[in-house]
């Protein structure tokens, strides 16, 4: 009743996993990944020590096959189990026992493996797997596409109930302090993938740092606007006349550290466009 894939960005140095299931907060289940060793997706009457057990496995130099060989030689139910996992490097591996209730299979490609069980038919997996194969960019939004298209072909065939979204680098966590750049989980949803590509969005808006090419001057027609929405929030008192001055900066400043947009601020006469996107779509003037 679950489907996944696990996947690695070779150039970016990060190594991911998405999972959608009809099983509640499938993200505290299913998904393990470390920063320079691998991502595991362990499913199917989830034995969870596949996860700790399999990184451990990487880490000392085992392959992808290799390592689900060894989980599974020590597990009496390996026939119920099913397992993806790819490394840093070498091929990803994937695994379906013979007891998985079907459609059960998996598909590998150069950097990524697709595995799910109780789906509709393996119309999902391959979906999967042709859409992240086609699909450039992030490796983030490159996964939840793949999971998208996965559902679209028809997905787990008892429903749809959580997600989840895990990407590791090397200190690619909050402050720089651990490897989980991105951990996102929707554990209780009637459109899981959908609400967690929506929370992703907040994601980058709140914790991406701002792309060069969105990095607006603030002419006066940005200042006019940014006025009489600062005005609406209430941040702002001075008159809406287009001018960038100090009243208009510290009225900004404070609306960008009450919506946690800290990442996106400058101090100079400049701004990020999804944060004047963020306030248009938020602040009514009207």
């Amino acid at each position: 009743m679950t489907f996944s894939i696990v996947a690695r960005d070779p150039q970016a140095g990060e190594l991911g996993i998405a999972v959608q299931s009809k099983f509640l907060a499938v993200g505290a289940v299913v998904p393990w990944a470390r920063a320079g060793v691998g991502a595991i997706a362990t499913q199917s009457f989830a034995n969870t020590s596949y996860g700790p057990q399999g990184l451990e496995f990487l880490a000392t130099g085992l392959s992808a096959a290799q390592t689900i060989a060894r989980l599974t030689a020590e597990d009496e139910e390996r026939d119920q189990r099913q397992v993806g996992v790819v490394a840093v490097t070498g091929e990803p591996a994937t695994y379906t026992g013979s007891a998985c209730f079907p459609w059960a299979g998996g598909r590998v490609g150069q950097h990524y493996a697709c595995q799910g069980n109780i789906l509709v038919g393996q119309e999902t997996v391959q979906a999967m797997a042709q859409t992240f194969e086609g699909t450039s960019g992030l490796l983030c939004d490159r996964l939840l596409a793949a999971l998208a298209a996965g559902q679209e072909a028809g997905g787990d065939s008892r429903g749809r109930q959580s997600a989840a979204l895990l990407v590791v680098r090397a200190r690619g966590g909050y402050g720089g302090f651990n490897d989980r750049f991105i951990d996102l989980r929707v554990d209780d949803h009637p459109q899981p993938i959908a609400e967690l590509k929506r929370i992703l969005q907040l994601h980058k808006l709140y914790l991406f740092p701002p792309d060069p090419h969105d990095i607006l001057a603030i002419n006066e027609a940005v200042a006019r606007e940014l006025q009489v929405m600062l005005t609406a929030t209430g941040d702002y008192k001075g008159a809406v006349n287009g001018n960038y001055d100090a009243a208009t900066r510290d009225a900004l400043r404070q609306l960008s550290g009450r919506e946690n947009l800290e990442e996106h601020w400058f101090e100079d006469a400049r701004i990020d466009r999804v944060v004047l996107d963020f306030m248009r779509a938020k602040i009514p003037t009207q």
